[in-house]
């Protein structure tokens, strides 16, 4: 099965996803033991399901504190055009800046929303005045600051 290709989800696919976003880190024979498959079983469903694209890719959940990044943000951008090599432009450009986990394109009164965490409000002011303001075409900027994370991932 190729990537783009429709491909359905049984009931062991979906206790492998659930199991894996849990622990990508568990091993084949204890997440065989979850699903009751073989290990060899549970490799090939795994292999079957990267191919197919519905994993995309294995990652870390980092504790952003811990590494002297105290203050999380969502900013909602507006953009002044929206002609196809602007908002390409501003694609290519917000994705380069270091503070920026996440960029979502969005419907409604904005257009992004960025997810950012950055060391403390002096590190964050300086992201705003020294990157994200230096941008062309950036319209309207909103911040939303996270006072505590309840669920992530």
């Amino acid at each position: 099965m190729q990537k783009g290709i429709a491909f359905t989800l049984d009931k062991t696919d979906k206790q492998i996803i659930h199991a894996l976003q849990n622990d990508s880190r568990i091993t084949m024979k204890d997440l065989g033991a979850k699903i009751n498959k073989s290990s060899t079983a549970t490799f090939e469903r795994i292999k079957q399901l990267e191919k197919s694209g519905v994993i995309e890719k294995y990652s870390i959940t980092v504790n952003h504190k811990k590494m002297g990044l105290t203050l999380s943000s969502f900013v909602m951008v507006r953009l002044k055009e929206h002609f196809n090599e602007y908002i390409k432009l501003f694609e290519s450009e917000i994705t380069k800046f270091k503070e920026v986990s996440e960029c979502y394109h969005m419907t409604g009164d904005f257009d992004y929303l960025l997810k950012i965490t950055v060391e403390d409000m002096d590190a964050y002011h300086g992201f705003i005045k020294d990157k994200l303001a230096k941008l062309n075409n950036i319209g309207n900027v909103q911040s939303c600051f996270v006072m505590n994370t309840l669920k992530k991932g």
